[in-house]
Formats: C-alpha cells, sequence, structure tokens
C-alpha cells in the first residue's frame, strides 16, 4: 500500500511539473535568436546600436539566464554600445547535447563559435559569477576573441567543500532525473523568492525580480540538472586551469564585495587579481553577489574606461 501511495505520489508530482514547464515557458518566452555551434544552439540577444565598436558579451552565473544580465546593466550599457548576451548552453532557451558540456572549456569553444557566426571579431566580456571561469578560459584559449575582460564577483580557483547535497543528487545518473521530472519545480516555486534574496545580501533584492529576470526557468528539469552538472564539475575545471592564469593578456577588471558569501572574493577575486598581468581589482566593503544590479554605474564606467583605453588590432600591428 505504501509502495502505490508513493507511486501515486511521483506521478502526480511527474504531472504538476510537465505542466509547470507549459506555464513557465509560455510566461517566458525566448527573446533573441537561436545560433547552431557543435553540440548547441545557442539563444542570442543582440540589443543596443550595431554600429558601436566593440560589442559587449555578457554571459551569467549559475541558476540563471541572459535576463540576469540584461536587467538593469545590459539595457542601460545599450544606450550607448552594441549588447550581445547570451544563454550558456544549457540554460534559459539554449540547449546542449550531452549534460557533460558542462565544463568552462566547452562552453568557451561553443560561445567563440556562435560569436564568429555572428561576425563578433572582439568584444568586451562582461561575466558574473559562475561566468568568471568562463571569461577566463575564453581569454585563455581565445586571446583573439577579447579586448576585455570585466568579471563580477567571479569564480576563478577552487574552494574547499562542495556546491550543496541537493546539486549532487540531481547530477546523479537515475536519481537526479527522478527528483528533476518530480518535486524540484513544485518546490522551487516555494523556495525562489527567499532563495534569490539570500544572493543579494547584504543589498535588498529588487522588487519583481524573480520574474524579471525569468529565474523560474531554471526550474524545468533539463536546465536544473545542467546546472547542477555546471556547478559539480565547476571545481575541478579551475583547479585545471588556474596555472595558466598567468598567460592572460587582455586588460581585466574585477569588481567584488568583500561580504560576498556566495564567491569568497578572498579565495577567487583577490588571487585572480594578484596572477593576471593587466588585471585592475575593485572590492567594495558593503557590496554582495549581484554585482550588476547594485552599481550598474560603476560597472559601466568601468566598462567605458576600458573601451577608451583599447588600442585597435591594427594600430598595434603597426
Amino acid at each position: 500500500m505504501i509502495v502505490i501511495s508513493v507511486v501515486a505520489a511521483l506521478v502526480a508530482l511527474a504531472l504538476v511539473t510537465q505542466a509547470g514547464i507549459f506555464a513557465v515557458q509560455r510566461a517566458f518566452p525566448p527573446q533573441g535568436r537561436m545560433v547552431e555551434v557543435e553540440g548547441a544552439t545557442l539563444h542570442v540577444v543582440d540589443i543596443g546600436p550595431r554600429d558601436a565598436a566593440p560589442p559587449i558579451v555578457m554571459l551569467h552565473g549559475a541558476s540563471s539566464n541572459l535576463e540576469a544580465m540584461r536587467r538593469p546593466l545590459g539595457d542601460l550599457l545599450a544606450k550607448n554600445h552594441r549588447v550581445i548576451l547570451i544563454d550558456r548552453p544549457g540554460h534559459g532557451w539554449s540547449t546542449r547535447a550531452r549534460r557533460q558540456d558542462s565544463t568552462p572549456e566547452i562552453q568557451a569553444r561553443m560561445i567563440d563559435e556562435a560569436l564568429g557566426k555572428l561576425g563578433i571579431a572582439r568584444a568586451i566580456f562582461v561575466v558574473h559569477s559562475w561566468s568568471g571561469a568562463l571569461g577566463a578560459r575564453i581569454a585563455l584559449d581565445h586571446p583573439q576573441r577579447v579586448a576585455g575582460l570585466v568579471m563580477l564577483a567571479p569564480v576563478t580557483h577552487p574552494w574547499r567543500g562542495g556546491v550543496g547535497r541537493y546539486n549532487e543528487l540531481i547530477a546523479t545518473p537515475v536519481i537526479g532525473a527522478l527528483l528533476a521530472y518530480t518535486i524540484t519545480l513544485p518546490l522551487g516555486y516555494v523556495l525562489a523568492e527567499s532563495g534569490a534574496r539570500n544572493v543579494f545580501l547584504p543589498q535588498m533584492m529588487p522588487d519583481g525580480f524573480v520574474r524579471d529576470s525569468a529565474t523560474p526557468l531554471l526550474l524545468r528539469p533539463r536546465e536544473f540538472i545542467a546546472n547542477a552538472y555546471d556547478l559539480v564539475t565547476l571545481k575541478e575545471s579551475v583547479a585545471g586551469q588556474v596555472s595558466r592564469y598567468g598567460e592572460i593578456s587582455a586588460p581585466v577588471v574585477i569588481i567584488a564585495g568583500e561580504p560576498d558569501k556566495t564567491v569568497s572574493t578572498n579565495i577567487h577575486a583577490r588571487p585572480f587579481a594578484a596572477t593576471v598581468p593587466n588585471a585592475k581589482l575593485i572590492v567594495l566593503p558593503d557590496l554582495g553577489h549581484m554585482v550588476q544590479n547594485a552599481v550598474p554605474d560603476l560597472v559601466k564606467s568601468e566598462i567605458e574606461t576600458m573601451i577608451g583605453g583599447i588600442v585597435p588590432v591594427q594600430a598595434a600591428a603597426d
């Protein structure tokens, strides 16, 4: 009898999840174009004046999508700059063929290919959190693409501990799929607001952030699983690239907060800045993890200063 009850409950949750997927995708449809690359289809939103150079490419962190970079920072930059926002592989409306395509190395290759198809030769990359490792990898493996790198509360180095037991379970074959296709979406709706609020501390989360950032897209099973894989494989990935950081030649600006409880500034931003030759580190005493929301004007100012100091490729060659 107990077994029958458990099976019935799982079936009911699976049906609720399917209905939830339909509702979420209707509420937050894709806003841009799809670009086919090897191993993925990437959702790209291109805003701002097309003739403004260099363009700015924005890459979001874990548990989010391109909308987390668009408001307010992307929209602010797009008043005077061309801004390319990309859903990372497996997130938002981007896909990836294999869950194992979760490393910064593979995602850097996909993004580099997409930018080539968009005709973007060089760009300023603005990366947040998880994508700190991705931005560093792009600068290492595809340096010709990177005119500059602006890193917001970036992950760059290995850390002690894990990434949460639930993420580890979701990344476990069979068990992860069972959880993702039954309880994750209903439970996530209950916990999304409080979880997002904690990431903002000590700042207050803006009203309507969960809705405006299309965060509920994360609760879809395929994206939740992809996100879990990104997180559980990240430590090994950054451990494998740390020794190369001294090779980064592009100008780099890192903005982080002293009280950030999500990504430690002492573990990541400070040692990264000490290793990279052309790095500028800004650490604010009262800034949390969501740098792009808390100090968008500062980020914009640093980006524009960086753009003003970039020597055109042809001029540098001469």
